[in-house]
């Protein structure tokens, strides 16, 4: 059986002054060893929503657009299965100059020191089969396999982990909707000082760790 990491971000690498960009950018990865507790609170969390509701949402929960008591009724659910959750945040004012110009670039050595960490806190089985499914940020073909195979190639050669990585659409795999309620909870209290929903997934966040907090050179 394999063992799961769902990966979803939060904030945008917009870095233009003169645009609405996010001052922070997070990612986060829900990881369990059993994706089918997860899978069930997504389906248990949309029967609860009002017809009308349901009928919007196109059977997709979407943490931007669902109420307050949706989102802590899901998020306090998360909290009590059995998976754990990690963040890498960017205060994007830190963040050096040359990768700003290389977005994609700067994405995949973002989700490879997060995924490094994992590795590293041996907080999954390397000896076991174990499947990343990332939400789907990019619709170049291109960039998606770039993706996969720098990630593959990455854990493989320095943690002999037997990882494989995919990419997919929240409608495709229902644990992704619960990693996006994560990812928002978490970049609300980094963006906007508010710590409400944050608070409902504090005890299964076993790590936080800020990149380019240092001046800038």
């Amino acid at each position: 059986m394999s063992q799961y990491i769902f990966l979803d971000e939060s904030g945008d690498l917009g870095f233009n002054p003169k645009k609405q960009n996010s001052k922070f950018f997070i990612i986060t990865t829900l990881f369990a060893v059993d994706k089918l507790p997860v899978e069930k609170i997504v389906k248990k969390v949309h029967k609860t929503l009002r017809k009308k509701v349901k009928k919007l949402s196109g059977g997709i929960l979407h943490s931007v657009k669902e109420s307050p008591v949706t989102r802590k009724r899901l998020l306090i659910l998360l909290s009590e299965k059995p998976c754990s959750i990690m963040v890498i945040y960017l205060n994007k004012s830190k963040v050096y100059t040359k990768l700003q110009n290389e977005k994609h670039v700067l994405y995949n050595y973002v989700t490879n020191i997060l995924l490094d960490r994992i590795m590293t806190k041996k907080l999954l089985d390397i000896n076991k089969d174990i499947t990343m499914i990332a939400a789907k940020r990019e619709t170049n073909r291109f960039l998606n396999d770039n993706f996969k195979t720098y990630l593959q190639s990455q854990m493989g050669n320095k943690h002999k982990a037997l990882i494989k990585v995919e990419v997919k659409m929240p409608s495709e795999e229902k644990s992704l909707q619960a990693v996006d309620f994560a990812s928002w909870a978490i970049f609300r209290k980094y963006e906007r000082g508010d710590p409400l929903y944050y608070n409902c997934i504090k005890k299964i966040i076993i790590e936080e760790n800020g990149l380019f907090n240092s001046t800038k050179p």
